[in-house]
């Protein structure tokens, strides 16, 4: 049941015909996980406590650096050296102190990044290297859990959500991809791309749980932001995927 307070605090979404009141109890009963909380992580755990997530799951663990304020909009000059888990639940809580938060300080891999995926409603992806993206593409694929991918490099980023029946990430991508050439440390990348593809991982991530809309369940965004122009790609499943087919290589 809402309360009057969150009838107040969440009004404008809650008019939304698509939405509503049932769509919003649905936010405020869904637990989020948002795995990297760097320059995707910050604007979709930013958002996502706004819009009303009921318990988000943040991990990451790195430090704030002075080279991350130019883009990773959770963490301030006053928290260089803290961990990034720490500053970002600081800052949603400024948000939104009604959010519950679970902070894992630790990169998660095996059996405890299965786990921690098993144990959450939706994954937002927000790392920056293809071998975690691939570990936890299969995590989610083995717990039935649906998963908001997200990239950006340079002027330019990518959004899809990988659910049951779409094409996976390992669809897509090989498993040799040269992560360095690919990275923000590498190639740099343009502040504001950043917080809209994260931005858009929100949106995808909230769409999905309150049930409304139309989710990339089976299509690839891809924004190019000197010209903002958008492609709308049509994902197609690998019969042979090593991750989701029924019949792989």
């Amino acid at each position: 049941m809402i309360s009057d307070e969150q009838l107040l605090r969440y009004n404008r979404q809650i008019m939304l015909p698509d939405l509503d009141v049932a769509g919003h109890e649905r936010l405020l009963s869904a637990r989020v996980l948002v795995l990297g909380l760097g320059g995707l992580g910050c604007p979709a755990a930013l958002y996502l406590a706004a819009a009303g997530i009921g318990e988000l799951v943040l991990v990451d663990d790195d430090l704030v650096e002075f080279s991350n304020l130019q883009r990773q909009i959770a963490h301030g000059s006053e928290d260089i050296g803290q961990p990034k888990v720490v500053s970002a639940a600081a800052a949603i809580a400024a948000i939104n102190p009604d959010v519950r938060l679970v902070c894992i300080e630790q990169r998660l891999s095996g059996q405890a990044l299965r786990d921690t995926v098993a144990g959450v409603d939706l994954v937002l992806d927000a790392t920056d290297n293809f071998s975690t993206r691939l570990e936890l593409n299969q995590a989610c694929l083995q717990s039935g859990k649906p998963l908001v991918s997200g990239a950006a490099t340079r002027s330019e980023g990518q959004v899809m959500v990988i659910d049951r029946g779409t094409a996976c990430y390992r669809c897509l991508y090989t498993d040799d991809l040269d992560d360095e050439n690919l990275s923000c440390s590498e190639s740099g990348v343009l502040a504001p791309m950043v917080g809209v593809i994260g931005s858009l991982q929100a949106l995808e991530a909230v769409k999905l749980i309150a049930g409304f809309g139309e989710p990339l369940r089976d299509h690839l965004l891809l924004i190019d932001g000197w010209s903002l122009q958008t492609q709308r790609v049509r994902r197609q499943k690998n019969p042979y995927c090593p991750h989701c087919s029924s019949d792989p290589d």
